[in-house]
């Protein structure tokens, strides 16, 4: 089964994709660890995208496309594959069509994650981080026993500046001019499942099996 995830951050997609990839055995495919992972091993496109990131630029969306065509083409997508953080614009996800094309792939589902924008600055502005041990809290959800403290090593815990309330705005909308108009384009295609993204990490995923059920009998 071949699938992408959409949605604004925060709303939780790289859990639930990563769950999702350990339920069907597939792999979840983050641009941003495949890029590395690309940089790392001297790939032809990942030589090409070292030398945007080395002089600042942004890594062109035909470097981004063919490092994810690279990744595709690995033996363990071959039962499928979760796109998540990719594409984010139009123009990358008529890049990714013409790609599949020629990979003899299709994408079968779209799940396109829906939370609301309070509840979304609420879960990035209560993140905080070690500065020591880089474990993770939150100020209402999973806050430390003493606040400010980690919990683990004692050191003290910071707010990165993604997660201020300023930023994630920014963010916001950026996603609703850049990202958003995807749920247009796949909804034309008939392709996308919108799933609330509001509830425990369990019922979500719940909510997201359910969604697939169809597929998952037929691919069964």
């Amino acid at each position: 089964m071949n699938l992408i995830f959409l949605g604004p951050p925060g709303a939780g997609k790289g859990t639930q994709a990563s769950l999702l990839s350990k339920t069907l055995n597939i792999p979840q495919i983050s641009t941003g660890d495949i890029l590395r992972s690309a940089v790392r091993a001297g790939t032809p496109m990942g030589v090409r995208a070292k030398s945007f990131m080395d002089s600042g630029s942004l890594v062109p969306d035909e470097v981004v496309v063919g490092i994810v065509e690279e990744r595709l083409q690995e033996a363990d997508c071959s039962s499928g594959f979760i796109l998540d953080g990719f594409p984010r614009t139009v123009a990358q996800a008529d890049a990714l069509d013409a790609m599949l094309v020629r990979l003899c792939k299709q994408i079968e589902h779209v799940l396109s994650m829906s939370v609301d924008d309070e509840e979304l600055l609420t879960r990035i502005s209560g993140r905080r981080m070690c500065e020591k041990c880089g474990k993770g809290y939150h100020t209402l959800f999973d806050p430390p026993k003493v606040a400010g403290i980690c919990d683990l090593c004692g050191a003290s815990l910071y707010q990165r500046d993604d997660d201020k309330i300023e930023t994630m705005r920014k963010r916001l909308v950026e996603y609703y001019n850049k990202t958003a108009p995807l749920i247009d384009y796949y909804t034309e295609k008939k392709l996308l499942c919108t799933i609330s993204g509001v509830g425990t990490i369990d019922e979500i995923q719940s909510n997201i099996l359910r969604g697939l059920e169809g597929s998952l009998r037929d691919n069964s």
